[in-house]
């Protein structure tokens, strides 16, 4: 289980991440424009100071390696951790002023940002895993029934209805019709609703489809009919025998999908104005702020990777011959 785990995180777990920021950082540096782009172009020693404050006018493999020397963890200060998501107090990594916010460091906006993306992205976990697990069950137990249908029906405009399309009808209906809802904003507990929601339903979708492919195949199997010829309860059939081995191909999905959407979506957050690093992503690719990109790419990397190494192990736990291989 070790090896396993080791040659996960060694092998794939940090070399995706190192592809991830290397990429980044030269198909931004390769693209036309740059953070100080404008329709009027600045005076010639304007534009010298500003290259040298933020080394811009060095080599570019020399601003690569700086990058990645300033990305390297230096320390490990876990208390650090409690009070915010200051990555220089805690692990001594310096992702540098932003371009956009002058009088602002990347550390900082990433620290005042995230918690609210990782508060909107664990209450939209919470309802993707609670309605997709449970539609996709229901809909296995009564497969081929009208109750079936009509969740394969709701999966499937799930899948094809994307978040953007949604969002805004969703808040066209209960923020502007019904009034019950705010259309946006991050200022009271209500207004958490309709993002919330947005959210989860997006990837409930897919994870019931998943469910429910899993259990049919799993209830279909020659132990569970043994289980139910020896008088097993319909409820423990489910939940002790045939839930773990049906869940294997969610929680594989799950990995990628936890980091999405603990990180917030882009779109729900662009769409209902919450201050969170996913709508400041979109911001700082639109005005080619490096840093910033740079920053965000790599804690929406980090997420990516750590929830795959978490799938990674939940499946390991739940197959143990997936550990073997």
């Amino acid at each position: 289980m070790l090896r396993y785990l080791a040659r996960r995180l060694l092998l794939q777990a940090v070399p995706v991440l190192f592809v991830i920021i290397t990429l980044t950082f030269f198909l931004q540096r390769f693209a036309p424009g740059g953070p100080f782009t404008r329709e009027k172009s600045l005076p010639p020693e304007i534009q010298r100071n500003l290259d040298a404050y933020y080394h811009l006018d060095d080599p570019l493999w020399k601003q690569y390696c700086d990058y990645l020397w300033d990305l390297c963890p230096k320390k490990f200060t876990p208390l650090a951790l409690r009070s915010s998501f200051d990555l220089k107090a805690a692990f001594g990594i310096d992702l540098r002023p932003s371009f956009k916010y002058a009088s602002r460091t990347v550390n900082e906006i990433i620290a005042t940002e995230l918690p609210v993306s990782l508060k909107l992205g664990t209450l939209a976990l919470l309802v993707a895993l609670g309605l997709g697990i449970g539609a996709g069950v229901v809909a296995a137990l009564w497969h081929n029934t009208w109750i079936d249908r009509l969740v394969s029906a709701w999966s499937l405009t799930g899948l094809c209805v994307p978040t953007f399309v949604s969002g805004p009808l969703f808040s066209l209906l209960f923020a502007v019709q019904l009034r019950w809802l705010n259309p946006f904003g991050w200022y009271e507990p209500r207004d958490a609703v309709l993002p919330v929601f947005v959210l989860g339903l997006a990837y409930a979708a897919p994870l019931a489809r998943l469910t429910r492919g899993g259990m049919i195949e799993v209830l279909a199997q020659d132990f569970i009919r043994t289980a139910r010829a020896k008088g097993a309860s319909a409820s423990r059939v489910v939940f002790h025998h045939a839930l773990r081995g049906g869940l294997l191909s969610a929680v594989a999905w799950l990995g990628p999908a936890s980091a999405g959407i603990l990180t917030g979506s882009f779109a729900v957050e662009t769409i209902f104005q919450v201050p969170g690093l996913g709508r400041e992503f979109v911001v700082s690719v639109t005005s080619r702020d490096y840093t910033l990109v740079l920053g965000t790419v790599v804690v929406y990397g980090t997420f990516i990777v750590v929830c795959n190494f978490l799938a990674d192990v939940l499946q390991a736990w739940m197959n143990p011959k997936l550990a073997l291989e």
